[in-house]
This record gives C-alpha cells, structure tokens and sequence, in this order.
C-alpha cells in the first residue's frame, strides 16, 4: 500500500537529484518518442542481508530518477529464495532506504506475485515456450554445452503441453521431492548466449518462506521472477548493475512472450568497486561471524548501518553516490572521494569544539588562581554560522603531548624549552620549565602567561604555532574511537590468500583523553569538528549514556603534514647512506623489516605517511615509502595535480618508479607526476592493462614519448574481442583437465590460475576482468545455472 507518513525529500536547491547520464539520456528518448509517458522505477534488495554502500548509489539512481521524472518508485523486496531471507533484513532495508531521504510509493514483495507468477509460467506451457525437464542437476549441466559448442536438447524437451501442464501442478502440490524436476524455458540450446540456453524458470524447494510459510513447494529463479515482477508493477526502466547485462537477453524474451506494450526494459551501469573495503555478501557475513567487526553496524564496515552509527550523514552519502557518477565502464574508487563528501557535509554545520586524545599537563603561571572564562567561536570565519560557547581556562591545562617536544627536531614549530605558542582562543604562552620522571618521561610544563595577547601578538615575540587545549578542571573525560580503513590493500578481491589476512591492523584504535566540558549539554546527536583532530560524534550505542564515547567520523587533512612534505622535498637527499630517507635500521635489521613501516620513520617523516594513508588511502608501505623519498613525494603530488587518484598514483610510483629510482639512482626526468596521472587514467578506463601500462611506463623512462604517444606507435591496445578470449579459455580448460576438476569440486582459487593461463596467452593484453568473466563462463561449460 502507498505510505502516506512520506519522508520529505532531500533539499537540493530545486535542482534534479541525477546529474544528466546515460540512463537520463534513455528516459528523455523515450519520453520525446511516446515509448513511454511517466517514469516507474524500483529498487529491488534481496532481504537476505544489509545494505552497503553499493545500494547507496542504486538508491540513489532508482529514486532520484522517479524525483526527477515526476514518475513512481516501489521498494521491492526480491524475496523468492527461503533459505535465507529474513523479516529482520526487511526492516533494516525500509530504515536505510529512509535514512538516506528517500521514500517509497509502494512497498511490494515478490512474494506477493507468487500465484501471478505460477499463472504466468503456465502460460508459457500452454504456448509451449517452458517444459518440465526431469534431468538431474549434475545431467542439466553435462547438456549445456560449451562457449563454442551448441547444447545438447534435454530428452524431456518435445513433452506434450498437457503432460507438462500435470507435472508442473503435481510440482505446485508439493508431490515430488527436491531436485525431481524442474521448469526450463524452451529457448535455444544452441544461443551464443548461454543464459538463452533454455534457462531453469522454477524449482523444487520444501522450505518455509517468511510469508508465504509452507504454501509453496515451488520457486521462481530470479531470471524469472525480476523481469515479470518488473512487468506487473508497470516498471519502465529496470536498472541493474553490468553483471546482469547478460541476463538482459531473458528479461526481453520473458516481457515478450508475456506482456503487451509498453514493456519494461533493463539497463546496466558500472557498480561500486571501493577500495580498502569489501562489498561481496559473503565477505560481510565472514567479517561479522569471524569477529573481525564488532558487527554489521561497526563503523569500519561498507554497510549503510555501518554509516550510520559512524556519524556520517546521509547528504554525504547521496553526495558521493552522484559523485561516483552513472557510467557503463567498470573502475575503483577511491574512499578519499566518500571523506570529501563526508567533509563537505559537516564543515558548515559541525560546531568547534576543543579535545585532547593523549594529554600533557601544562600548569600556566600568571594567571588568576580562578582562571577567566572565554568566549570561542564555534564556526570559522569562511563559515556560513555563527555561534560560541563559555571555554574556562584555569592554571591547569591539558595539551596534546606530541604538541610538545623536549629537543625538537628541525621543522618542529610547536612547543618546546623557551619557546612561545598560542593558546587557541587564548593567550600565548612561553614554555619556562619542564618536569621529568625518573625514565626522562615529560610529566609536567610549566609555561608562562602573555597577558596581553589576547587578539594581538606581544611585540618582539615569535609565535610558533596556535594548539588546541582542554581546561584541566572543567574537562570532561572520554574514550576516543579513532577509526580507519579495514583493510591495508587496496583491492582487496585481487589479493592473495584469504582476503582477512590483509585486515589492517589499525583499522580502530582506542584512546582515553579529555573533551571541553562545553559539550555536556549539546544534542547527543550532534558532530563536532575537534579542532586539529577531526569530525566526532557520540557513538550512538555506547556514548549516549553517562559515559563519553567517541567516534571519529573522518580526520582533517593534515596541513601539517604538507608542510613536513614540502620541507623533505628541499632539504633532504632521497639516497643518502644507502638508505630510505627518514628510515634509520635498527641493530641486526634491514630497513623496512618492521611490521609497520611508518612507526620506522623519523618523527619529521612520520606526520607525511600517516597523512598519505589517513587522507589519500595509500597502504601503509608504500606510504612509508614515498613520504621518506622527496623524488617520489613530489611525483605523487605532481600526478594528484594532473587528476589521478592517490591510490593508483601511489602504486605506480611505490613500485616502478622506485625499482627505477633504486636500479638508476635517480627517476629519468621524463618520468613526471602528469606522465603517471596519463598511465594510471588509461589503465582505469580499460585502454591498457597493467601490463601493457608497464611497457609504456619503460617508453617513459627511456624518452620515447608521452603515454598516449607510446601507446600510438606500438599499437598498444587491450585484447577486448571475447570471442578470441573464449578460445584462449577453452584451450586452457581443456589442456589442464585436473585443475579444471579441482575447481569445479570447490576450489574455486584456481580461478586465478586459469585467468593466468589465458592472460599469458594473449601476451598481457586482456582485460583482467573481461578475462576473468569468460574463465568462469569456460569452466562453467555444461553446468546449470
């Protein structure tokens, strides 16, 4: 039934929700033709899990577009599969989809089209298009054939329309058992397409379903189920993402053979490929159940209830989903481009506040014995808010401790013996005393007052820098839940071995600090911006009680960390020593055998890598790297400059440029960050692969020419005609028939082998994941889908 309790829409400023696309295109074509006249959509979750991220953008699209068009949306729950759906998934879907603004004009089940559905397969007996076959799976499989051979006919494919007509009801009785008989579509066994290959419609299945109970011992195939639901609700445009291009082929046959015109048609776009996370229903359930995560709503992981508890807000998250963009060609993406959308969302509306996560005391002197109270902003001055709060400032403070260096090093512009800073919202201060305990450990600083600074700076003083601080007396203690990526690779699917063992270990560390006691009587809900450290919110399970918890929803970027940049890159030698610039070895070690590479660097060095991973999502090692090797530092920002994104720059410059530097002694001056930014930018839109990337990248260094200059005159080109790809994996089945066995019993890693077989075969020139694709269809010959 329509929901008259409908969320009001997100406020866009009176602009369409979809940037004009590909898919915007179709719906104007069909709109100026007549092929349609209004706009129906629908997203269709199986409920047999979370959402994630990747349904964000789905959502987005379904429901923006019916927004735009002035059409209708349904949320339709795919629910034709008992074994594993659940009225817990329901709900959880109908609060994500309202979470993140949108609402529904009818919720549908596909459970309630199941009498609909079973008249409809029917009718396909009755035209002698669907026929009961009696093969065993395993028999179905042996029949289907292969990439370049045609199906063999099932024996039961000519049955009479009546004796299929009996079967098929004495199947809706529940008379045989399991796997007895099944209803296949009577198609063409010998179509190029082998979805066409006369597709299982229904099966057998004694399970009880969440709402039909046990009044159905039969179910529809989602090849069946999706275009014909899609059909009865009047949909016009049924978007899917590109894995189901192939299965376009039946959802056509099926509104074909069933229904009139104006039928519903299909049409694909690239899915969410996010690096550093998984998105795979499998990987989720494995994370959650393995306990890696604290469960499906921990902030570290992809899923919308992950988002939520994690404080991001839902315009961020629509924000990023139309950033993404809607396009046909598969690519990674980077989650500095979520962080983006994250920061952009909260900085005019989160207020300042100050915290400390590792507190140093600092006792002033010359201040009042009660202290004085200020009064700080809580938004800057390029912000579009205005507000402040009562910030107590007494004898006693807490700053954070690397604020604080007893001998600090060259480039450290914070406190230190003798040396004066300001206070933010405050005073400026002069360090005159420190106190040590026995082991040389800072306890104590003691610092002097400038009272005559407050808004000025006192004449003939130099001010180091401005820190944040917390009023010892009045400050609040909290817990501090500093989150980060979950995983320490990129792409986490193209690892190797089991895809937890790149869990990164940091990817949440807990810290106990203190927070302004301004906050005490702030909305529970409310993000702050802690001045220098990040965007925080109440973690909405275990700090909404008397205890302070925190989460941290995204960190700053680091200007500190540019500045260190800058300094390494015109002070120090890439080389020097033999070693890795701002790596000392320890004792009987070679450098960069530490378990974290940054944690070996100096301490000017370290702020630069945990910015390169923290803000740009680079691993750990090649952060390490390139933040300790001005040549590399400045190759990163030279290609960020030119447009690539820092996880595919930083790989390129991580390993090749640097076996370069290392072989060399120095990166070919034709080796610029817009050379790398073109190398990357061709291997994302599928131009070249890796491989072939390599090659150019070698032309690079050996002055042959820019990128795409290299690419012309060797005629560099991927390998994208599939059906020479079909022969390369039919050739590597057929040679390795032991290995193939292997996978087929399950040890679907070997995959990776065969993919490698064919790549090998096509001299690196294929597309990895075209490949990949016509590896599992080769492998699959014979078997039922």
């Amino acid at each position: 039934m329509p929901h008259s309790d409908r969320a009001a829409p997100p406020d866009l400023g009176g602009e369409r929700i979809v940037p004009r696309n590909f898919v915007t295109d179709v719906v104007d074509a069909d709109l100026r033709t007549s092929r349609v006249t209004n706009v129906t959509t629908r997203f269709p979750p199986e409920p047999n899990g979370y959402l994630h991220i990747g349904h964000a953008k789905a959502i987005t699209l379904d429901f923006g577009l019916a927004r735009d068009y002035g059409g209708r949306v349904n949320l339709r729950m795919d629910d034709t599969n008992p074994t594993t759906e659940d009225p817990e998934f329901v709900e959880a879907i109908q609060e994500d989809v309202r979470w993140l603004g949108f609402e529904w004009d009818e919720l549908r089940y596909a459970s309630d089209y199941f009498d609909h559905l079973y008249a409809l397969a029917r009718r396909l007996i009755g035209d002698e298009r669907a026929y009961v076959d009696s093969q065993s799976e395993a028999e179905i499989r042996a029949r289907r054939g292969t990439i370049t051979e045609a199906g063999r006919p099932s024996p039961h494919r000519d049955r009479g329309v009546d004796e299929n007509l009996d079967l098929f009801e004495r199947m809706r009785t529940g008379e045989f058992p399991d796997g007895a008989h099944v209803l296949r579509a009577r198609i063409d066994m010998a179509s190029p397409n082998m979805v066409m290959r006369d597709p299982v419609l229904y099966r057998i299945k004694h399970a009880h379903h969440y709402r039909t109970g046990d009044a159905w011992p039969i179910y529809p195939l989602y090849d069946f189920a999706h275009p014909l639901s899609d059909a009865i609700e009047g949909v016009t445009h049924s978007l899917c993402s590109l894995e189901f291009e192939n299965n376009r082929a039946i959802y056509d046959w099926l509104v074909e053979a069933l229904f009139p015109r104006p039928r519903p048609r299909q049409y694909e776009f690239a899915r969410l490929f996010l690096d550093y996370t998984v998105l795979s229903k499998r990987k989720l359930i494995a994370l959650v159940h393995g306990g890696h995560v604290a469960g499906w709503d921990d902030p570290r992981m992809p899923t919308i209830a992950g988002l939520r508890r994690g404080g991001i807000p839902a315009e961020a998250v629509r924000d990023f989903a139309l950033r993404i963009g809607v396009t046909r060609t598969n690519s990674r993406t980077d989650p500095a481009l979520l962080d983006a959308s994250v920061r952009d969302a909260l900085n005019p509306v989160a207020p300042r506040v100050m915290a400390v996560l590792d507190p140093l005391e600092v006792e002033l002197r010359g201040l009042e014995e009660v202290g004085v109270v200020l009064d700080a902003p809580s938004f800057p001055d390029d912000v579009d808010a205005s507000g402040s709060r009562r910030v107590a400032l007494g004898t006693r403070i807490l700053i954070e401790r690397d604020d604080f260096e007893l001998d600090p090093p060259p480039g450290f512009k914070r406190l230190a013996p003798g040396r004066s800073v300001r206070l933010r919202h405050a005073f400026v201060v002069t360090c005159e005393e420190v106190v040590q305990d026995e082991a040389g450990r800072v306890e104590r600083v003691v610092a002097r007052v400038h009272r005559d600074s407050l808004g000025t700076a006192p004449d003939g003083l130099r001010v180091w820098a401005a820190i944040h601080w917390v009023d010892a007396a009045t400050a609040l203690p909290a817990e501090f839940r500093l989150y980060g990526r979950l995983f320490a690779v990129a792409d986490v699917d193209d690892a190797e071995g089991e895809f937890t063992d790149h869990l990164a270990p940091d990817s949440l560390r807990v810290v106990h600090g203190v927070v302004e006691g301004s906050v005490a009587d702030d909305p529970a809900d409310t993000r702050y911006q802690f001045e220098r450290l990040g965007y925080f919110w109440r973690d909405p399970i275990d700090g909404r009680g008397e205890a302070l918890v925190f989460d941290r929803i995204v960190p700053l970027k680091d200007a500190r960390a540019r500045s260190a940049a800058k300094r390494e890159r015109a002070t120090r030698d890439a080389a020097a020593h033999g070693t890795i610039l701002g790596v000392t070895a320890h004792a009987g070690e070679a450098p960069g055998s530490d378990p974290d590479p940054i944690e070996r660097l100096d301490r000017d060095t370290r702020p630069v890598a945990e910015a390169l991973t923290r803000d740009h999502g680079l691993a750990r090692g090649d952060a390490a790297l390139i933040a300790a090797t001005p040549t590399l530092l400045e190759l990163l920002h030279g290609a960020l400059r030119a447009g690539a994104t820092a996880s595919a720059a930083g790989t390129w410059i991580a390993n090749d440029v640097q076996r370069a530097l290392k072989e060399l002694g120095s990166v070919p001056p034709t080796v610029t960050g817009a050379a790398i930014a073109e190398i990357a930018a061709l291997v994302a839109e599928g131009s070249l692969t890796t491989a072939l990337a390599r090659e150019v990248l070698q032309g690079v260094m050996a002055g042959g020419g820019t990128p795409s200059e290299i690419v012309a005159e060797r005629g560099l080109r991927v390998e994208g005609d599939e059906r020479v790809l079909a022969r390369h994996a039919a050739e590597a089945v057929a040679a390795h028939p032991s290995e193939r066995d292997a996978y087929r019993s399950g040890k679907v890693g070997l995959l990776g082998f065969f993919v490698g077989q064919v790549m090998r075969a096509t001299g690196g020139r294929a597309d990895p994941a075209t490949v990949r694709r016509v590896v599992e269809g080769a492998l699959e010959e014979g078997t039922a889908s």
